[in-house]
């Protein structure tokens, strides 16, 4: 019988004695994972194994918010996890990214005013910058009042930081599309990593603490689409991507799509004999032979 089958018939693994053998040899984790490789997983954290690991100790090596953040973003909470330097690291450095990124923008987000009328008139980039930031806002609502998946709600923090950090603003419409942005995002972190989020609160200029603001709310308007880019196939193969306004009628998507150049060079001349909209979603020209 292989050893790594005779484990796992008695149920053990090698983290039950190897990992013990090798700390105390001295020979690192780097031979614990070639022997976890060969013959099978490592033990899963228990107390009854002794391979429990003290969380103090990454606690003074990258701080509460650091460990706070990893734990939650492991996984949903009904699940076990594994414990990795790797994932400690990503989230530490998820921090650092935020912490460089909102000192980058404070002196451009500092003093302004956050005006609805301002905000609501916002329009190309600045307007999509700001559906985006009140979508992540309604998904992380629903994650953190409903179905308490906190993994979930700190990946859309995540991925609002990559659109904000994009974003680069030019006038005073779009500093202020900005500003409301890294509002939200510092509010929505900050029952996870309280400590950063209370030092960047100051830092773009705000009054009061953190933890005393309330629960943002959604700008619904912000999420309506009035335009939407629908891909064009003539004779069902895709030529071309035009932007139509949303449940534009038959009439006005044919004018659009006739006009579109990349879709003129594919007709080369040729009439079109029926055109198909789906609306919202799909435009198909069959041309004529």
């Amino acid at each position: 019988m292989r050893i790594g089958d005779f484990l796992r018939e008695k149920r053990l693994s090698p983290g039950d004695n190897a990992r013990l053998l090798i700390s105390q040899l001295g020979f690192g984790d780097n031979l614990l994972k070639a022997v976890e490789a060969q013959i099978g997983e490592s033990a899963k954290m228990s107390k009854s194994k002794g391979n429990t690991v003290d969380p103090q100790e990454a606690i003074e090596r990258y701080g509460a918010d650091t460990i706070r953040l990893y734990i939650l973003f492991a996984g949903p909470p009904q699940q076990d996890f594994e414990w990795t330097d790797e994932g400690i690291q990503g989230a530490h450095r998820f921090l650092h990214r935020l912490w460089n990124f909102v000192h980058s923008v404070s002196r451009t987000i500092q003093g302004t005013a956050l005006s609805p009328e301002v905000l609501g008139s916002a329009e190309g980039k600045a307007k999509e910058v700001r559906r985006e930031v009140h979508s992540a806002l309604a998904d992380y609502l629903r994650d953190m009042e409903k179905r308490f998946q906190f993994n979930t709600a700190i990946a859309r923090i995540m991925k609002l930081l990559n659109i904000l950090s994009d974003f680069k603003p030019g006038d005073e419409v779009e500093r202020e599309v900005l500003k409301e942005g890294v509002r939200i995002l510092l509010l929505m972190l900050a029952p996870f990593t309280p400590h950063i989020c209370e030092e960047l609160w100051q830092v773009i200029g705000e009054k009061g603490l953190i933890v005393n603001q309330r629960v943002p709310e959604v700008d619904t308007s912000a999420l309506e689409i009035e335009q939407v880019e629908v891909p064009v196939q003539i004779n069902g193969k895709v030529r071309s991507r035009v932007i139509v306004p949303v449940d534009a009628r038959e009439e006005k998507v044919r004018e659009i799509v006739l006009a579109d150049e990349r879709v003129r060079k594919y007709l080369n001349g040729k009439g079109v004999k029926r055109l198909i909209y789906i609306k919202n979603k799909l435009i198909n020209i069959v041309t004529e032979e």
